[in-house]
């Protein structure tokens, strides 16, 4: 077997507990599929964290057969969680289709996990069959690459693998096809995990769950008297969340099921069900047909992380002063609108001024104006890159009169007078085209349609070399997406 270097293999969380586990994860058995066809494979990212050379064969039987990676975790673990599932407690959740395979280092120093989605049955999978649709694993696919080209600090998809079985789904045509996944991701530790050992009133088990985050994470906080450590990782944690509140509304994204064990400590955005994408500015815009009451709305999704952040702050209550976290707590709101205008300037091209709540309102207004008009969303963002160096191409877009009519002059006149950031990008190839990538729900189902009705596959490449080279007109690294973390 070939493995391209630096493979830097790290089996950590695995250290966490005893042989089995307790209390942090069961050891677990992948199931046996009885096809095994490779769908997609990230290259990229596998030559981030010197996997590149594995060949075909290798890869399936690391990525399918979940044969263990040299010096790595040597079976796989489903990872022990609770958490407040559209705000109600479950305490009967936890890595139910999935599990950890590996954990290894990154070019940049970062501890990665590899994990599954549909990978089998687990301890936690209750009623469920522990696999996947083909086409939960497609569009997990475009959400990751999708939101990683917009700037969004996303999991990675890795690997999508057909395994040949037929399932019944109540959600789309049944008997449909199955997959199984491998995310890489920076970190797997969910809120959920700290909820599970506060509610077994785990004491030693939190201190050394923090510990972990603090060691693999937060390195510089082991320096911090340990009384505080639990605040100012908390600290840590609330920051990077709200920075990816932040970017998921300025990519315009809906992740649709924020509960408590789908965020994790390092902020970064995983685990794609019923995402969307807006078709146009709508604050009540919901991704899942369930959502019923728009709990997760597009624009209620930065309350959804901090009350979030609440629970994870309680779960924290055990190991730190109650005053030191909610003083965190208080401090969201304007962590939050800084970051939205961070973000929100970035993905227009511009550099931040020095009155950051001018910066601020500058987005607020944008996006009102967005709302009143129901224009469409990525076409506002694809023509005003650069503000001031973008004017001649604003010329040739269909919005052209609307952004002469007076109610956005004043707007126009505040864009245009922010610096260019990162003006040379307007020379890539994506901004010399007619109208810019999107990802709206039509257009998913139209790329799942071909591979459902025909086994055609060259729509969903052709968009995702779309997607890429808007990724290199962007070129918004994982420094930029992790920024004042």
């Amino acid at each position: 077997m070939k493995i391209a270097q630096p493979y830097r293999p790290e089996p950590a969380y695995t250290a966490l507990g005893d042989d089995n586990g307790a209390p942090f994860y069961d050891p677990v058995a992948p199931a046996s599929f009885p096809k095994t066809i490779l769908r997609y494979r990230n290259q990229r990212w596998a030559d981030a964290v010197g996997l590149a050379g594995l060949g075909d064969d290798d890869w399936i039987a690391h990525f399918a057969r979940f044969e263990p990676l040299p010096d790595n975790i040597p079976a796989p673990v489903a990872i022990r969680y609770h958490g407040h599932q559209f705000r109600s407690y479950n305490p009967d959740i936890g890595d139910g289709r999935g599990f950890l395979f590996a954990q290894l280092r990154d070019g940049d120093d970062r501890l990665l996990d590899l994990a599954t989605k549909g990978s089998g049955r687990t301890p936690y999978s209750r009623f469920g069959d522990g696999r996947l649709t083909l086409k939960g694993g497609v569009r997990e696919i475009l959400a990751t690459e999708m939101l990683e080209a917009l700037g969004v600090y996303t999991s990675k998809s890795f690997s999508l693998v057909e395994t040949g079985e037929a399932l019944e789904r109540n959600d789309e045509p049944s008997p449909t096809r199955s997959s199984v996944l491998v995310r890489l991701g920076h970190s797997h530790v969910r809120f959920g995990v700290f909820q599970r050992l506060a509610a077994e009133q785990d004491r030693d088990g939190l201190a050394a769950l923090v510990d972990y985050c603090i060691r693999h994470f937060d390195a510089d906080l082991a320096a911090v008297p340990q009384g505080e450590q639990a605040a100012r990782f908390f600290a840590r944690v609330s920051r990077r969340s709200a920075q990816l509140a932040a970017q998921w509304m300025a990519a315009g994204f809906v992740h649709g099921v924020l509960n408590t064990d789908n965020m994790n400590v390092t902020g970064e955005s995983f685990d794609y069900g019923p995402w969307r994408f807006l078709p146009v500015m709508d604050p009540g815009f919901t991704a899942a047909y369930f959502d019923q009451t728009g709990l997760y709305a597009y624009g209620r999704q930065p309350e959804a992380v901090l009350w979030n952040l609440s629970r994870l702050g309680g779960a924290l209550l055990p190991l730190t002063d109650e005053d030191a976290l909610n003083d965190v707590l208080q401090g969201y709101p304007r962590i939050f609108e800084n970051a939205m205008a961070a973000a929100f300037f970035a993905r227009l091209g511009i550099a931040r001024s020095d009155d950051a709540g001018a910066d601020f309102k500058l987005v607020a207004d944008l996006m009102r104006w967005m709302q009143e008009t129901g224009v469409a969303c990525e076409r506002v963002f694809f023509d005003w890159f650069g503000a001031a160096a973008s004017s001649a191409r604003r010329e040739n877009s269909p919005l052209a009169a609307p952004y002469r009519d007076a109610p956005f002059a004043d707007i126009a006149a505040r864009l245009t007078a922010q610096t260019p950031d990162r003006p040379e990008r307007l020379e890539a190839e994506y901004f010399q085209q007619e109208k810019p990538c999107t990802m709206l729900i039509d257009e998913v189902e139209s790329l799942w349609a071909a591979i459902a009705d025909d086994d055609d596959w060259a729509p969903l490449t052709q968009k995702l070399t779309d997607i890429e080279t808007m990724r290199k007109a962007f070129g918004f690294s994982q420094e930029f997406a992790a920024s004042g973390a």
